[in-house]
């Protein structure tokens, strides 16, 4: 899969101190991708744009 011209983000609860950091590219057509920043050659989780919806909508249930 080319991401050459993803542009990845920081997720906003992220801290700069070493903690638990994603980042997410949803600029390209028809996918959401995400992986961890302090590992970025580690491996890319791709998404669906809905699925992303969803997966994102269950991280905000209490």
């Amino acid at each position: 899969m080319d991401m050459t011209d993803a542009r990845w983000r920081t997720a906003t609860r992220s801290s700069n101190n070493g903690g638990n950091c994603v980042e997410a590219a949803d600029n390209l057509p028809g996918r959401v991708l995400m992986r961890d920043s302090k590992d970025r050659d580690g491996g890319t989780l791709t998404f669906t744009p809905a699925a992303w919806t969803s997966f994102v909508g269950h991280l905000r249930q209490p």
